[in-house]
């Protein structure tokens, strides 16, 4: 398939060897996941994530990225974010009036691949722009700065979001969802959790899985006065507090329970069973 050919970079745009990931990020992959994201990079396909809060999902794009050795650009989304924070604009400086690329117009210049965190925090108005990045013209129009930019060759698009987590005004339109492939996650079976928790933090066997045993019972919880179970991120700081000798009580409850709701019963109830495994 013909691509067609990327446009020269402006003065501005930066070298893509910033963006380059040069440590190999830690991910355990869980299912297929790590081969059906390069057979879709393969085709340049742009790629939706989907899945809880704290299960993976950043990380694992920093491991595709340094796998397939591409620059990688991350946008964290935010109701605030404007369609120019994404693309560019014109600012103001000691010489005059330039034009500076947004990350999402630097990603298709360089070849990188853009990743937007959350991206369903952004505005409707906002993802717009990412619609003819995302089908057969692979193009960026500038519209205030009166360009195209044809995608680099390399360019990719990955996003995310929690689709359990969104109410019906945050949720994705049709119109974007059909302009990707999509990857669902969640948190990793148990053995593997515990595998992860062990490697991110140096904790023993024994404490991970207590600390995953523990994010089980509140997982069984959401919708039954949790918003959202305990992440695998959390587990994370859970066991670096004790692995830096904090008791594993107040590390847990510092961690696990303080973050995640504010309601007293559910509190005690979270405290409960963190005094069970500890």
């Amino acid at each position: 398939m013909s691509r067609p050919a990327a446009s020269a970079k402006s003065p501005e745009t930066p070298s893509s060897t910033q963006y380059v990931i040069a440590q190999e990020p830690y991910y355990r992959p869980v299912t297929n996941e790590v081969e059906l994201y390069e057979a879709a990079y393969s085709a340049r396909m742009p790629v939706m994530l989907k899945g809880p809060t704290g299960c993976g999902k950043s990380r694992f794009v920093e491991y595709m990225a340094w796998k397939l050795k591409r620059p990688l650009i991350t946008v964290a989304c935010n109701e605030d974010m404007t369609a120019s924070d994404l693309v560019g604009r014109y600012l103001l400086d000691a010489t005059g009036t330039k034009w500076h690329d947004g990350p999402l117009t630097v990603a298709a210049r360089i070849g990188a691949i853009c990743y937007l965190d959350e991206v369903v925090e952004a505005r409707q108005d906002t993802t717009v722009v990412i619609h003819p990045l995302t089908d057969h013209r692979r193009q960026l129009p500038l519209d205030k700065k009166g360009e195209i930019v044809h995608c680099h060759p390399d360019f990719q698009l990955v996003i995310s979001y929690n689709p359990g987590y969104q109410s019906l005004m945050k949720d994705l339109k049709q119109s974007t969802k059909q302009r990707f492939g999509a990857i669902d996650f969640d948190y990793p079976e148990a053995e593997v959790e515990s595998e992860i928790v062990m490697h991110e933090t140096n904790v023993d066997k024994a404490t991970a899985d207590k600390l995953v045993q523990i994010a089980h019972r509140a997982r069984n919880l959401k919708g039954h006065g949790l918003d959202e179970g305990i992440s695998t991120r959390l587990l994370a700081y859970a066991g670096q507090l004790i692995a830096r000798g904090i008791e594993p009580r107040a590390a847990c409850q510092m961690t696990l329970v303080r973050p995640i709701t504010d309601d007293p019963d559910m509190r005690d109830t979270l405290d409960a069973a963190i005094n069970t495994y500890f």
